[in-house]
């Protein structure tokens, strides 16, 4: 500790500043490095012509499928679809209206959706049904043809979220 001091003494006010500018640097990249804290894999999605379409039968098993929307280089919209223990697919942004900041989303935990910032949880079939506060923010979604179907701008209504 005595040299660092020694050594700070003995710097230039231009090194010192230099230094400064460093350090509020590398606090930025780290911050934007770790900006978002999903620790839940989602998969990389694109709307076709202006809808995303889901197989119904790949949430028949009730797990929760995560899935994630790249709207630009430095945004992202994610979401996710059960199917819960009622038979309902539902959907849901993977955010809430209180612990979004956060960024860290939901991760399945039986029949619940748990909030990883808060660790509340929520029963699969309140999802689309309970909306607000720390509740998972309702995505529209409709099934058709055997189909989980998604209009890309619900799905931008969510953006806010994620920004």
């Amino acid at each position: 500790m005595k040299n660092i001091i020694k050594l700070a003494r003995t710097l230039t006010p231009s090194i010192t500043i230099a230094l400064i500018g460093m350090a509020v640097l590398l606090l930025a990249t780290h911050q934007e490095a770790f900006a978002n804290n999903f620790t839940v894999a989602a998969v990389d999605v694109k709307p076709q012509n202006g809808v995303f379409s889901f197989p119904v039968s790949e949430f028949q098993d009730g797990k929760a499928r995560h899935f994630n929307f790249k709207i630009s280089p430095s945004q992202s919209i994610r979401f996710f679809v059960i199917k819960s223990s009622d038979g309902v697919i539902r959907a849901a942004f993977d955010a809430c209206e209180v612990c979004y900041r956060a960024k860290k989303g939901y991760a399945q935990q039986g029949d619940n959706m748990v909030c990883l910032n808060c660790g509340m949880k929520f029963k699969s079939v309140k999802v689309n049904e309970v909306t607000g506060g720390c509740n998972p923010s309702a995505l529209k979604r409709a099934v058709k043809d055997g189909n989980v179907i998604i209009n890309q701008q619900d799905l931008l209504v969510g953006a806010k979220y994620f920004q």
